[in-house]
């Protein structure tokens, strides 16, 4: 599944009990139609989502990016401190694509075309290092 959003606060890396590391963000997706009264309604779904590939990815991440997530999706339940019943999206992220950056820096493209490339650099020695790893000779 792919979706496409932006990043509600900066990515977070943490590590779990087995020493491993994850990066975890969140992912606004805002969507809009009009009702039966022609009304036009706005809707914002939100996804909590885990990349387990490589962590040095979380410093691209950035509030406000706009990114292309593949991955799939899984829900979750809970109760709250109140006890109200909760329920939530999960996103669990196989690949990132990035398409833009908050322009609140006052940054133009520049910013981004740079991020852009830092991500593929980060993508192709991940790559690179996991086919490695995988050659049968």
């Amino acid at each position: 599944m792919n979706i496409t959003g932006r990043l509600t606060r900066d990515a977070e890396v943490r590590t779990t009990s087995q020493d491993r590391q994850v990066v975890h963000f969140s992912v606004a997706i805002n969507d809009s139609y009009r009702n039966k009264q022609g009304e036009r309604i706005e809707q914002a779904t939100y996804f909590d989502c885990s990349y387990w590939i490589t962590p040095n990815v979380a410093r691209l991440l950035t509030k406000g990016t706009l990114v292309e997530l593949s991955g799939r999706v899984s829900t979750r339940a809970w109760t709250g401190n109140d006890g109200e019943p909760r329920a939530g999206l999960n996103f669990h992220t196989s690949q990132i694509k990035l398409h833009s950056l908050s322009r609140a820096d006052g940054s133009g493209s520049k910013k981004a075309e740079t991020v852009q490339a830092a991500a593929q650099a980060e993508n192709n020695k991940v790559t690179a290092q996991g086919t490695e790893n995988d050659l049968p000779f």
